[in-house]
This record gives C-alpha cells, sequence and structure tokens, in this order.
C-alpha cells in the first residue's frame, strides 16, 4: 500500500510540474505534441511519430522538405525554425531536434562548415520558439558527434577523409582520451605520437575544429536549459566507445551542466532512439503519469554487458532512458506498470543480425529467456523487450521460440532495430506508452517492428543483397541506384511470403499487414521503410518504369 501512496505522490508533485509555470495555469491540454525528428529516415520521422498518434495526440510534424535526407542532409534549417515557431501557439509540447534545428539533421551536424556565429544564431531560435508559447513545454534532444572506430564504419556519414584516415583518428583520440582518465604506457605514448604523424594535419583539424564549434552548441543549449529556455535536454552519444573523443566530450558536457539535475539534462549512450523516449516523456507529463519499470536480463553477463558502438554497460544505458522517458525504475515485477527483459549474448557480444551465426535454432540462454517471458506474461504483467544479443536486426531464435509459444501478439513492446542502445530505448518507450490505448493500437506498433526488424533486417536484407548483381541496372547494398524498384519487389515479395508463413496478419485487427510492402528511400538496403496498404503506391508501374530507364 505504501509503494501506492507513493506513486500517486509523485505524480501530484509531476502534474504540480506540468500544469503550472510562473503565474499561469493552462486553461486545458488539447493532446497536441510538435515533432521535429533529426531526418526523414523512417524509423525516425513517421514511425515514431504514428506511434505517439496510436496513443490518441495529435502529432504536428513539418513538411518533409524541411527536413534532412540523403540527397540533401542539410535541409533548409531557418525556415524550419520559422515552422516550428507557427505552430508552437497549437502546442502543449514540442519535442525537436538541435541538429535538425542548428545543422538540418544528424548526418549534417558531422560534416558542416558553419561557422560559429551561425550555429550559435541558430541555437538562439529555441528562445523564439520558448516567446511564441512560454506555456508549451520544450523538450530538445542532440547529438555529441560520434565517433566511428574504422573507416568503413563511417559510410558516408562523415567527412570525405575518414574513409581514409577514420581508424586512425578513432585510434588517436581514443588513446587521447585515455591520457586523460587513466594515463597511457610507454608504448602507447609512441602509438600516439605515430598517429599524430600519420594523419593529415589539414584532417585532423577540420574534425577537431567541427567538434569544437558542436560542443560549443551543446553548451548552448545546457545554458538554455538552466535559463528555463528548455524544460528538459537530452544528449546522446553516437558511435561510441570506452576510450573516444565523443565520450571525453560527454564527460565535459556532464561537469558543465551538473547543477541541471536529471529532471533538466541528461546524457546518454545512443542518439536515433531518443525522439522517441523524449516524446513518451512529453505523453507521460501531459498524463500526469510516471510508470514504474522493472528490467530483467537474460542469464551470463546480463546488465554488465557493454554493447556495441556504446561505451557503458546496458543497465546504465536502460536507467537512464526510463529517466528520460519520464518513468522510474523499481525492483518489483508487482509493482511494476512494464516489465521490461533485454535479450544478452552469454558473454556479452554483439553479433550482425544479418550474420550466418544468426540461426533458428535456441540456445539453452533462449529458451531460459523465452521460458521468463512466458511466465511473466502469464502473471498478467505488461511485457516489453530489448532484443540486442545482434545489431541492426532481431535474434532469429528468439523470435522462432517466441512464435513457438505463441507470445508474439502478448507482447506490448518490441525492438532489435539498430544499435542495442537504439533497441533497447526504443522498446522501452513503446512500452511506456502502451499503457494509454487498447490491444489492436499495441499490435499495430509491434507489427511495424516484426516486419522490418526480424522479417527484413535480419533475414530479407542479406538475401536481397546477394541477389543485386544479378538485377538490372547499376546499384549496390550502400546504394541501390537503379536498382531500387527491382530490390525492393523482391523484399516485399519476400516479406509477404513471411507474414503468411507465421500468420502475423492473423493477430488481432491486423488483416491489412497481409499486403505490407518494402520501400528504400534512402536508396541503401539499412533501412526500410514499411509501407501499408492505405499509404501504398503501384509499384509495378514504378518498376516497369524503371525498366524502361535501364533499357534506355
Amino acid at each position: 500500500m505504501q509503494f501506492k501512496y507513493l506513486k500517486q505522490l509523485l505524480c501530484l508533485f509531476l502534474m504540480m510540474i506540468v500544469v503550472y509555470v510562473p503565474n499561469v495555469v493552462f486553461a486545458s491540454l488539447n493532446k497536441t505534441i510538435i515533432f521535429v525528428p533529426h531526418d526523414n529516415r523512417p524509423i525516425s520521422f513517421k514511425q515514431t511519430a504514428d506511434n505517439i498518434r496510436d496513443l490518441g495526440y495529435e502529432v504536428l510534424t513539418p513538411p518533409e522538405e524541411l527536413l534532412g535526407n540523403r540527397e540533401n542532409p542539410y535541409a533548409k534549417p531557418e525556415e524550419l525554425s520559422k515552422w516550428v515557431i507557427e505552430n508552437a501557439k497549437k502546442a502543449d509540447a514540442a519535442v525537436i531536434s538541435s541538429d535538425s534545428m542548428v545543422y538540418g539533421s544528424l548526418v549534417a551536424s558531422r560534416k558542416h562548415n558553419l561557422s560559429e556565429d551561425v550555429v550559435l544564431a541558430r541555437v538562439h531560435n529555441f528562445e523564439k520558439i520558448h516567446q511564441a508559447n512560454p506555456n508549451m513545454k520544450l523538450y530538445v534532444f542532440g547529438s555529441i558527434m560520434r565517433t566511428p572506430q574504422t573507416s568503413e564504419a563511417s559510410g558516408s556519414e562523415d567527412a570525405n577523409y575518414y574513409a581514409q584516415y577514420g581508424t586512425d583518428i578513432a585510434r588517436y583520440t581514443a588513446l587521447n582520451d585515455k591520457l586523460e582518465q587513466d594515463g597511457l604506457t610507454h608504448k602507447e605514448r609512441k602509438q600516439l605520437k605515430q598517429y599524430e604523424q600519420k594523419i593529415p594535419k589539414a584532417a585532423l583539424d577540420d574534425w577537431l575544429s567541427r567538434r569544437q564549434g558542436n560542443f560549443l552548441v551543446s553548451k548552448n543549449l545546457i545554458d538554455l536549459a538552466r535559463n528555463d529556455v528548455i524544460t528538459y535536454l537530452a544528449l546522446g552519444c553516437d558511435d561510441n566507445a570506452k576510450y573516444s573523443q565523443t565520450n571525453k566530450e560527454r564527460r565535459a558536457l556532464d561537469n558543465y551542466g551538473s547543477d541541471l539535475g536529471e529532471l533538466k539534462y541528461q546524457s546518454v549512450a545512443g542518439i536515433d532512439e531518443i525522439g522517441y523516449v523524449l516524446l513518451t516523456r512529453a505523453v507521460n507529463n501531459l498524463q500526469g503519469d510516471i510508470p514504474f519499470v522493472s528490467v530483467h536480463y537474460a542469464k551470463g553477463t546480463g546488465e554488465n554487458t557493454i554493447p556495441a558502438y556504446s561505451n557503458e554497460p546496458i543497465k546504465n544505458s536502460i536507467a537512464t532512458h526510463i529517466k528520460m522517458a519520464g518513468g522510474m525504475k523499481v525492483n518489483s515485477d508487482k509493482r511494476a506498470d512494464l516489465v521490461f527483459m533485454v535479450n544478452t549474448n552469454f558473454d556479452g557480444t554483439t553479433g550482425a543480425a544479418n550474420d550466418l551465426n544468426n540461426v533458428y535454432i535456441p540456445n539453452e540462454n533462449i529458451i531460459d529467456f523465452v521460458n521468463m517471458v512466458d511466465e511473466a506474461i502469464q502473471a498478467n504483467k505488461k511485457v516489453g523487450i530489448g532484443d540486442i544479443t545482434f545489431g541492426n536486426g532481431s535474434d532469429n531464435a528468439l523470435m522462432f521460440s517466441l512464435y513457438g509459444k505463441n507470445l508474439l501478439d502478448k507482447l506490448n513492446a518490441y525492438s532489435g532495430w539498430n544499435t542495442p542502445t537504439n533497441s533497447t530505448g526504443y522498446a522501452l518507450a513503446m512500452g511506456m506508452g502502451a499503457n494509454y490505448t487498447d490491444r489492436v493500437d499495441i499490435l499495430k506498433m509491434l507489427e511495424v517492428r516484426y516486419l522490418d526488424d526480424w522479417l527484413y533486417q535480419a533475414n530479407i536484407r542479406q538475401a536481397v543483397a546477394n541477389r543485386l548483381n544479378s538485377m538490372p541496372g547499376e546499384g549496390d547494398y550502400g546504394n541501390t541506384k537503379t536498382r531500387t524498384l527491382p530490390a525492393e519487389k523482391l523484399a516485399t515479395e519476400a516479406l509477404q511470403k513471411m507474414i503468411a508463413d507465421y500468420g502475423l496478419e492473423k493477430f488481432e485487427g491486423q488483416s491489412y499487414v497481409a499486403d505490407a510492402q518494402i520501400r528504400f528511400p534512402w536508396q541503401r538496403m539499412f533501412e526500410a521503410d514499411i509501407i501499408f496498404p492505405e499509404e501504398k503506391v503501384d509499384m509495378q508501374k514504378d518498376i516497369q518504369k524503371a525498366e524502361v530507364n535501364v533499357e534506355k
């Protein structure tokens, strides 16, 4: 009973924070939220916004041409700011990417050539947004510039020289970070000098100077939170490691914002999931609720797993995500609104979902984990799963086992879509939001993750990639070019077959899933957009047009 009263008191306190600002009381809440993602990728933009709409909220999103995309990551930040200011009076809350507002997109934040004056002027557009509606809660998320650990890991999303010197830059800055944290051995000091001599000064200076500008932007955002222009600020660390420039800058920023406390500012490993996490925070605050979350891990390394692309144990990231979303971690399943279960490898490693070792036969760890999920569901608990045994896709053994036990349509949340911290943050947000909607809408959110993370990312993606070279035209895994439409057609055929094989269209209210299609909006196979009948276009006509162009 004491726990129940504690939650009531916490929620009452939260409502006082949400409803009252100095000398101003909200007349009403219209359940309207502005959302500006950090680019137009489906999961960053449409899928995230749709999940909040499924909770009964109106989500206002900017015209897509104002957002960064693959062809133009720099987009139109000034026009975007004007759009937000114009729509601010309509909204109870806004969740906004500072990367979009300042640089144009997440990718643009890594390769822009903007002056310090320009980026700081754009930061202060947040003051104009606040002035347009002082009552609107302003939640902002931004990135601490990533440090890809190899040249290959960069893709085309960093400055051009990173393709040649990225690995050396990552190792050089890792040693600098280690020097600051723990000191270096004599051998490591020699290596540091060797990297400094090997990396062209112009490339290193460019990379570090851009980072310094971005670091200054983050400090100014912290100042805006300190001055109550920003209600809550979250900074995410994209591709990261224990020793890295990203980690070094995170420590400095956390120290700079240390006076704010967790109700105003937090940083976390990961970035792509934070838009959804902060939307969930906005919803929880508007609902006047603090969801209680208990967390369990698979056997073995479990909570101490330091997953790929991260610099901290997964338990730390999950604890931060729960707080970021406006929830509270509890130790008792009995008191939990969400029982969150994390699928990890016994030895704590993170594989790649499109590797051959992502098999359907469960090992002992998976069997134990699925039994744990089953027991919680049988006890009528609301269960969410963060699937991080593999990065960039689901664990086939887990999903096949959940299917075999008829548990797929019993979950409240699931994600296994990108980096491990992306997946756990996304699933936590989904699980908390599920408290505010019905079973059909919960299944609607789950279906997208099953089709994308499991069927496509872990299975169809590699199968289609293996056949790209036999298709007419030009293109490869990273840029499908004129092979985009034939690849989409092949992927869609495989998707619809697997949907039927697993009966995913038979879940309550989900018959529309049978006709789902796959699109590659960024013309690369790493991302897929799941298109349902009400959204789909005539793919066959597009394919015929493409074939004509190839012949020409």
